[in-house]
């Protein structure tokens, strides 16, 4: 019988650096969600204040709810992926490696979740997400609110009642995903 061509830990290598570089490409694109969410945020708030339309700060609540979410769903595939190559890539390669289970794969994927300060990192970072992407909006509703000149009416407040709503939920959803998943062995 031939050998084969190609080796099961050739595919796992492969399917680990496929799944790297979507993990790279994924964490580039998240990142640049939130400078894109601050360069909205500055544009609408200079319109706004410009044109002395607190209405169109309206704008901001649907804006930062599409790129919060975006920014969240990125982030847990970010996650996942790492999750697997941890859990299920790096074993299957390693058990190919050393069928005594003398050696693990992929040992930075581990090591680096038992940072000292990853507690207080993910805290932070949950702060920022939570800043950017819901309180900026819930302050341009108050600020509608409060400075609103009654123009489009109650149209206009029902639609702020409703993003506030949305606003409320992506932060529920922030927090949820936010929480520090358990280092299973490390």
């Amino acid at each position: 019988m031939a050998e084969p061509d190609v080796t099961v830990g050739q595919l796992l290598l492969t399917e680990y650096q496929s799944v790297k570089d979507e993990q790279k490409a994924r964490i580039g694109f998240r990142d640049n969600l939130l400078y894109v969410t601050l360069t909205v945020v500055a544009a609408v708030i200079a319109a706004a204040a410009q044109a002395e339309q607190a209405a169109m700060l309206l704008a901001l609540p649907p804006v930062c709810v599409v790129l919060g979410w975006t920014y969240l769903v990125n982030d847990e595939k970010i996650s996942a992926i790492g999750r697997y190559v941890r859990e299920d890539l790096g074993p299957r390669l390693a058990a190919l490696a050393a069928p005594d289970g003398t050696f693990a794969a992929f040992g930075w994927e581990s090591a680096h979740r038992g940072d000292a300060r990853r507690t207080s990192r993910k805290a932070v970072q949950l702060i920022v997400d939570l800043t950017a992407f819901c309180a900026v909006p819930l302050a341009a509703l108050v600020v509608f609110w409060v400075d609103g000149d009654g123009d489009g009416g109650a149209l206009l407040v029902a639609l702020s009642v409703a993003e506030a709503l949305s606003v409320a939920g992506l932060g529920a959803q922030i927090m949820v995903y936010g929480r520090p998943a358990p280092t299973s062995g490390a």
